[in-house]
């Protein structure tokens, strides 16, 4: 059995208390209360509860720490302690129309000198698979049990990319046209499967070549990013810098193919 630090024992206790009532909710999505939050952006009573769930496991472990959470937002804690980061249903709308591809994200943000902050801990919880992709800081990434790596695809023509796609109130469509219009003919195929932390999951697990995708909050992607890292790969924000999260910029892939997507993509933001 693989070790790993207790942070990552909490983190998985409370996404798996949280997952069989999402997963009685999926069965019956066709009966769930659902509220308007904005254009195209539903919550349901699912992700309300997942979240009470997952929150009260985290409290109870670690009261002290702030929490940034989806859907309560920002619940401070002592500063100068480590904040958890949580989506608890990543992929709401999947769900709202019974697509079998959503998750639960979580991660542990550390407070460090000048007032930076910094990923040490994250988990990409797949409810339907039972699928739990991890990472800790300097100790590489796993699905349970099996370390993983990114992709030893070298060549564009042989990648399999994933994106986000903008849709009705949210993102530049014009932007994403020329990013796709430069990226898609020098790559094998182009896939939007509508949870952003499972994509960066899938990239640290070699099912995905790369990723890019704009517009993402910090929940989207803070364990996806620790996954893709931990795992050999490269992400950046699409000037090449490591400033993803300010910018909300997103692009993943291993080293050689993340040089050759962010030229298409520099290319085409000229």
């Amino acid at each position: 059995m693989v070790s790993h630090s207790g942070l990552i024992t909490v983190m998985t206790r409370a996404a798996r208390k949280a997952a069989p009532r999402l997963r009685r909710d999926y069965n019956e999505v066709e009966q769930l209360q659902v509220s308007k939050k904005g254009p195209a952006d539903f919550v349901s009573m699912a992700d309300k509860r997942a979240e009470e769930t997952i929150l009260a496991e985290l409290k109870n472990a670690r009261p002290d720490w702030g929490i940034i959470s989806e859907e309560t937002g920002e619940i401070a804690g002592d500063p100068n302690k480590p904040r958890w980061i949580v989506d608890p249903l990543d992929g709401t709308t999947n769900f709202l129309h019974g697509v079998p591809h959503f998750s639960i994200s979580i991660a542990v943000e550390e407070p460090l000198p000048g007032g930076k902050r910094s990923v040490s801990h994250g988990l990409v919880y797949q409810p339907l698979t039972d699928e739990t992709f991890w990472a800790e800081k300097g100790r590489g990434a796993w699905l349970n049990e099996r370390r993983l790596r990114v992709s030893a695809r070298r060549n564009l023509d042989e990648a399999l990319i994933s994106t986000g796609i903008p849709h009705f109130g949210r993102g530049d469509v014009a932007r994403w046209s020329r990013i796709f219009g430069a990226i898609a003919p020098e790559v094998s195929g182009i896939r939007r499967l509508g949870s952003a932390a499972l994509d960066l999951a899938w990239v640290a697990a070699g099912r995905f070549d790369g990723f890019w995708e704009d517009d993402l909050d910090i929940w989207d992607t803070a364990a996806g990013i620790l996954l893709v890292k931990e795992a050999g790969g490269f992400i950046s924000d699409y000037r090449g810098q490591d400033r993803m999260i300010e910018r909300r910029e997103y692009l993943a892939a291993s080293g050689e193919l993340h040089s050759k997507l962010h030229k298409l993509l520099a290319g085409a933001l000229r």
